[in-house]
């Protein structure tokens, strides 16, 4: 996959778009603002993200579907505005994302607006975060307008222009990334900048959330720099990771994660930035800046915290544990905070670590945050994290 070259179907002064609109007199046709996308030979998987990557290099999109069809990869993409919907058809129609595979077949849709009821990998509203995660199941009819009619020329893959670097693997088999981002300006205001290092967070317990909170647990999987819950809509929030490679890894494991409750969302935010609030804004400490705090753990290029990322999990590794700490007062401690311990372990060289197995993966999320960093006296602090293993 790496020596894939990704796409970048933007050429600016395109001789396409310029001698289409020459040749209709400078006038756009008029037709909506929804596109009907077929993928054929769909060789590496085609992602919701991909597709939003590639399309949102030419508008705002508000609202993609994705489904099967006469054994075909279909989707539906709705943009802000009927103009960006013509430049989009006529500038990537007949390309293909990867060389030689994942071609688009490109036509305009006669459906006007699309209805999505869920959030997840197959449909995704941009214009609203508080919708359900739902079951995965489409539930919008696909009783569309007629196949295309099938394409007998053979278009050349367009590997973008020279000088831009090739598809860059995501973490987690994620798929390659499908565009290299444009530094034309302009494209900076688009929800979900690829390439961000800012998490959108919805779908959370207003009741149960707090900066700290999601600090420590984003903290898993990588250094957060800051984090804003916002002021009137408590159950979302923007977390500032480190870099971009640590957002995605934190979307790859706590997108659906449940927490307090609800099943949160986690996507790439259309902001770069958590700014910070100006002297007497009111805030009631809902924004945080954590850039120097001493809990990061990926701070040391060599830590083996690198090496020991897993999914979040019902059993939790344990280090730093004081001498004096016995099997009962960690047991204690956990169940203190609301947990069901189902099994315990030290490890056998020094009892310095432990894997401590409770009720539920939401237990253990909730605990590694209540715990992480706990102070046993003595500057002697609770290091937990997710363990790949069972007791």
């Amino acid at each position: 996959q790496a020596a894939l070259q990704g796409v970048n179907a933007v050429q600016h002064g395109n001789m396409g778009i310029t001698s289409a609109l020459a040749a209709e007199g400078g006038v756009l046709p008029s037709h909506g603002s929804v596109l009907r996308i077929v993928v054929e030979n769909v060789f590496y998987p085609i992602t919701l993200d991909i597709l939003y990557q590639i399309f949102s290099k030419f508008g705002f999109v508000l609202k993609i579907v994705m489904f099967h069809k006469n054994n075909q990869f279909q989707a539906l993409l709705q943009y802000a505005d009927a103009t960006n919907a013509y430049y989009a058809k006529m500038s990537l129609d007949g390309h293909s994302i990867y060389t030689g595979c994942c071609t688009l077949h490109i036509d305009f849709s006669k459906l006007t607006n699309l209805t999505v009821k869920y959030n997840n990998d197959k449909s995704r509203d941009f214009t609203r975060v508080d919708l359900p995660f739902g079951d995965g199941q489409r539930t919008m009819e696909t009783s569309l307008s007629t196949p295309f009619a099938t394409q007998n020329t053979i278009f050349p893959s367009y590997t973008g222009p020279p000088g831009f670097a090739p598809a860059v693997g995501f973490p987690q088999g994620a798929g390659p990334l499908a565009v290299t981002t444009s530094a034309a300006p302009g494209h900076m205001t688009i929800p979900g900048i690829p390439g961000n290092s800012v998490l959108l967070v919805s779908n959370l317990n207003p009741e149960a959330i707090t900066p700290y909170g999601l600090f420590i647990l984003f903290g898993v999987y990588g250094d957060v720099h800051r984090v804003k819950i916002m002021f009137k809509k408590r159950g979302i929030a923007l977390v500032q990771m480190a870099d971009a490679t640590q957002a995605q890894l934190a979307i790859n494991y706590l997108n659906g994660q449940r927490l307090y409750g609800r099943v949160m969302h986690a996507t790439l935010s259309k902001y770069q930035t958590i700014q910070l609030p100006r002297e007497g804004q009111e805030d009631k400490g809902l924004t945080k800046d954590y850039s120097n705090s001493p809990l990061h753990r990926f701070k040391n290029p060599c830590s083996k915290n690198f090496q020991n990322i897993f999914p979040p999990s019902a059993t939790l590794h344990l280090s730093n544990i004081p001498p004096s700490v016995t099997v009962d007062d960690l047991k204690n401690l956990f169940t203190s905070k609301g947990s069901t311990v189902k099994g315990f372990k030290f490890f056998q060289k020094d009892c310095k670590m432990a894997l401590i197995q409770l009720g539920s993966v939401e237990e253990a999320v909730h605990a590694l945050i209540e715990l992480h960093n706990h102070d046993f006296g003595e500057n002697q602090r609770l290091r937990v994290s997710f363990s790949k293993s069972t007791i």
